[in-house]
């Protein structure tokens, strides 16, 4: 990595030709650090292993400002690790402290378009038109190109579930690294997929609603999850609750638990703030 065409030490003798000529055509990320900070030492190597990646897509300069402390006063540091992307000669954007790498990609992907990017604008505008065959052929290039990053496998994943593939789609996302598959949108899709493998082989709906209503709460969870794999999220919810209300312990508090499941697969839908008062009225 020393001697790595993405990566330069800087320091107040190079930094206009590296970061200021530099960034009027290549983003440049300044990543002011000092030897005694331990989370500059954690940050390094991410910032390291994604410059490699990213292969000139954006330049890493590192200036130690310990030795440089003119410059990390000229542009404002006042912690370490500080990290600002330069583009056309001036810093746009900056975040402070060791993010893991997931949030670092994220920052770095708001300011640098990939290939893959540019493969996934083109399948979502064929998608819109109705062309699937052409979407996926695209989608699975972008995700062959840049593999690991839930941007391109989502979209990827819920074609294949549209298209009757279920299980690549599972694959493909529980594949994921770590961060990118506990990212809101990877999870949600891992939680329907999650559901409508519970909902596979089910009775039908109106036999489990007579068996519901007769007192059988096995049934009304297997109705709950029935529903939430058909869309239909508030009735599910209202069943849950109904659980709650009967029996808190039944299955492990498994109404609360399924909730909370559904709460994360929503994410911002408004029904999510209005039942989890809901359940909370519940709990307390």
């Amino acid at each position: 990595m020393a001697d790595s065409p993405y990566i330069f030490e800087v320091t107040a003798d190079n930094f206009s030709q590296v970061v200021l000529q530099g960034s009027q055509q290549t983003p440049v990320l300044v990543d002011f650090w000092a030897d005694w900070c331990q989370p500059c030492r954690m940050l390094m190597p991410v910032l390291g292993k994604l410059a490699e990646e990213y292969k000139g897509q954006f330049i890493l300069a590192k200036v130690n400002s310990d030795e440089n402390q003119a410059l990390a006063q000229q542009y404002g540091v006042r912690s370490l690790p500080t990290v600002k992307l330069f583009k056309q000669g001036q810093p746009v954007d900056e975040f402070m402290g060791a993010l893991p790498e997931g949030q670092v990609r994220e920052f770095l992907d708001r300011h640098i378009e990939r290939e893959s990017d540019k493969l996934l604008d083109q399948a979502m505008a064929v998608l819109a038109a109705g062309d699937q065959d052409s979407a996926l052929t695209l989608l699975r290039k972008a995700n062959d190109m840049d593999p690991g990053r839930a941007r391109l496998a989502v979209p990827l994943a819920r074609l294949l579930i549209d298209k009757g593939d279920a299980g690549e789609a599972e694959a493909l996302l529980k594949a994921l690294p770590v961060d990118e598959r506990d990212s809101a949108d990877a999870a949600a899709l891992l939680a329907q997929l999650e559901f409508s493998q519970q909902a596979s082989g089910l009775p039908d709906r109106e036999t489990l609603e007579q068996q519901a209503e007769a007192g059988d709460l096995k049934a009304r969870l297997q109705l709950a999850n029935k529903l939430v794999a058909e869309g239909e999220y508030e009735a599910a919810m209202n069943h849950l609750l109904t659980i709650m209300q009967k029996d808190r312990g039944f299955e492990d508090d498994i109404g609360r638990k399924t909730l909370l499941k559904i709460f994360d697969m929503l994410g911002d839908d408004p029904l999510v703030e209005q039942y989890r008062r809901k359940m909370f009225n519940y709990l307390y």
